[in-house]
């Protein structure tokens, strides 16, 4: 089993879903480095099924690309990328930002929290799902995250998973939130799982709040 980079708000590129990411403002969108965005590609803002015409979305093009310039392909090591939007996005009933926490936020094992994404729902599985999927996983610590992962697991990931189901390959990018005071927040990007997408495993989340103050430094200064 070897783990795999993998690549809620789909973004678009020749009209094909191919990662995910997380409205944070009007004009901002979170991701992940690893999914290699380009000013070209869109954000489609509002969309819950692919094969609805029905629905109010938003094509909203992208302005400027900012990824941590600490990011390691290799490791995937600070694998954050934030995204401006050339056009706001207008909120409305099914488009509204996602809760950012602070860098002192905790969010302890055996948190139950929720991921998103139209990714495959079997690894082998040759088309994705059309309607937005939904999951709901625990946190693991990164020391048990290291039981199954080694020493790939660094403190600025958190772990997700391992309880029968999993994210698998076009959810990155996307989000996992938990709900503190209320208010579902931003706790993890999705960043890489197993090549097999197997549910007994954990995936890998980029920590936001290891990385809260490279958001606010980008958002103050652009």
């Amino acid at each position: 089993m070897h783990m795999i980079p993998v690549c809620s708000l789909p973004f678009q590129r020749n009209s094909a879903h191919f990662y995910g990411g997380s409205l944070i403002s009007n004009k901002w969108v979170l991701t992940a480095a690893h999914c290699d965005v380009m000013r070209t590609d869109k954000v489609i803002a509002g969309m819950h099924d692919m094969n609805s015409y029905r629905e109010k979305v938003q094509v909203l093009r992208i302005a400027k690309i900012f990824r941590n310039k600490n990011y390691d392909p290799d490791t995937l090591i600070n694998a954050i990328a934030l995204l401006k939007l050339a056009t706001p996005a207008h909120f409305q009933k099914n488009v509204s930002p996602v809760c950012l926490p602070s860098a002192s936020d905790d969010f302890p094992e055996d948190t139950t929290c929720v991921t998103t994404g139209w990714g495959r729902t079997k690894y082998y599985a040759s088309r994705l799902p059309n309607i937005l999927q939904q999951a709901e996983v625990p946190l693991l610590s990164n020391t048990k995250c290291k039981t199954f992962w080694g020493s790939f697991v660094k403190d600025n990931m958190i772990c997700a998973g391992a309880n029968g189901v999993s994210s698998c390959m076009g959810d990155s990018g996307g989000p996992l939130v938990c709900k503190k005071n209320g208010a579902w927040t931003l706790v993890g990007i999705v960043s890489w799982l197993s090549s097999h997408c197997t549910t007994h495993t954990p995936a890998g989340y980029v920590r936001v709040t290891q990385l809260i103050s490279f958001i606010e430094e980008t958002l103050a200064y652009n």
